[in-house]
């Protein structure tokens, strides 16, 4: 993931709210969101690379998702592929303070990454660039390629925009939420991070939805998990080509009680 929105306790529907963007080559081969086969209670895309995940959730709510801390000077080419630090969550039954703890002590073995995760009882959040795990407060959260809601301006716009879809107090849809994602407004220059990317890149990267011939948005992902514990999840899938988007739908209860929970 390249964008995370999420607005927890929020609204008076819904416990979470959360709209993202996973940015990626467009050459890197992935699958989209499905039940797995390998788990079933699994809901996720995945990456046909190395195996993992970008984001997902389970039918016992678990639910994690992941972004990459931007700074080329210390990207390690052998290091263990970030994704897993996702699929792993989601396919085991680890306590979130566990896997929390896991992270911790083997972090730093990892690329940068940020990573959101938990239950419906509640959610963290890690970075091995500054380990000070946090839990996720009740307000509207931004994450994009450093920490959580560093006011990048595609952080800020987003967040903006979330949270006044919430205040009109209008019902909230996914198109809505799509539409947030889709912004291709190109931050204006001194409004840009230098991440170690040179201009030119940090001027691409800056909307939150990218778009150019070999790299952009490849999916975008609303999830609503409202009062009674029902989720609606939906991604939206592009190949950075003319064709028409994919869309697809999954709809569940988290199970009250579940080995996966």
């Amino acid at each position: 993931m390249c964008l995370i929105l999420l607005a927890y306790e929020c609204h008076p529907a819904y416990r979470l709210i959360l709209a993202a963007n996973r940015d990626e080559f467009f050459a890197r081969p992935t699958a989209p969101a499905a039940f797995w086969d390998t788990d079933p209670h699994v809901l996720a895309g995945r990456d046909l690379q190395e195996g993992g995940t970008w984001l997902g959730m389970t039918r016992g709510g678990r639910f994690a998702a992941l972004t990459n801390y931007r700074d080329p000077s210390s990207y390690r080419q052998e290091r263990p592929s970030r994704g897993r630090l996702v699929s792993d969550f989601l396919r085991g039954n680890m306590p979130t303070a566990a896997y929390l703890d896991m992270l911790r002590s083997k972090g730093d073995d990892y690329n940068g990454f940020n990573l959101i995760f938990g239950t419906t009882e509640g959610f963290c959040y890690f970075s091995n660039r500054v380990n000070l795990p946090s839990g996720i407060t009740p307000r509207i959260h931004g994450l994009s390629n450093r920490l959580l809601d560093t006011p990048w301006p595609k952080v800020s716009r987003g967040k903006e925009a979330l949270a006044r879809l919430i205040a009109s107090g209008s019902a909230i849809v996914d198109d809505d939420l799509f539409v947030i994602l889709a912004d291709r407004t190109l931050a204006p220059d001194h409004q840009l991070p230098d991440t170690g990317v040179g201009i030119e890149r940090e001027r691409l990267l800056s909307p939150l939805f990218i778009i150019s011939p070999a790299y952009g948005t490849r999916s975008s992902t609303i999830i609503l998990i409202d009062r009674n514990n029902r989720v609606t999840f939906t991604e939206r899938t592009f190949n950075g080509g003319v064709e028409t988007p994919r869309t697809a739908t999954f709809r569940f209860r988290i199970a009250s009680r579940s080995p996966h929970s």
